[in-house]
């Protein structure tokens, strides 16, 4: 991180370093809107036997070491290191992908996907930025940080 201003990432993924909260979301699954085998909701079943499109760092994420813990094991298909590209991956396939609600939403007309509540009670999802703590007392970072949770405070003023 000492070459990095920041990371933007949830909570679960890195520890050990200074973080300021954002803004909260929640994790949903998004499947091509043509998808052969996927009506209107995913079941357990479907977790198991679809293949995924993970975050390269899926088993980094507490949404899926949680899948582990159901006894869900995704069967991973293609691994990419944005969650941006996610949606982009899954569209006119019968892959699925577990992404952050806001970023689904903004993605899905976008990606030709639809985007589908999990079928149990995820974990939560909080957004924080991240940094080094030789930055912590560095004028020109606090000011980043105060922007960064200023528009978090906006962010958080619409639903996930």
């Amino acid at each position: 991180l000492s070459a990095t201003d920041g990371l933007l990432m949830p909570h679960g993924v890195i520890s050990g370093f200074p973080a300021t909260d954002l803004y909260d979301d929640r994790w949903v699954f998004v499947v091509a809107d043509d998808h052969p085998s996927v009506e209107d909701r995913l079941t357990r079943q479907d977790l198991t036997r679809l293949p995924w499109v993970t975050y390269q760092r899926t088993y980094d994420a507490p949404a899926v070491r949680q899948l582990g813990m159901l006894g869900i094991e995704p069967r991973v298909e293609v691994s990419v290191d944005s969650f941006h590209a996610l949606p982009a991956l899954v569209a006119g396939t019968r892959r699925i992908a577990l992404v952050q609600a806001r970023l689904a939403r903004l993605l899905a007309p976008i990606a030709a996907v639809r985007v589908l509540e999990p079928p149990y009670e995820a974990v939560p999802l909080r957004e924080a930025l991240w940094w080094h703590p030789v930055q912590t007392h560095d004028a020109a970072h606090i000011w980043l940080r105060e922007t960064a949770a200023r528009v978090g405070r906006r962010i958080a003023e619409t639903r996930p």
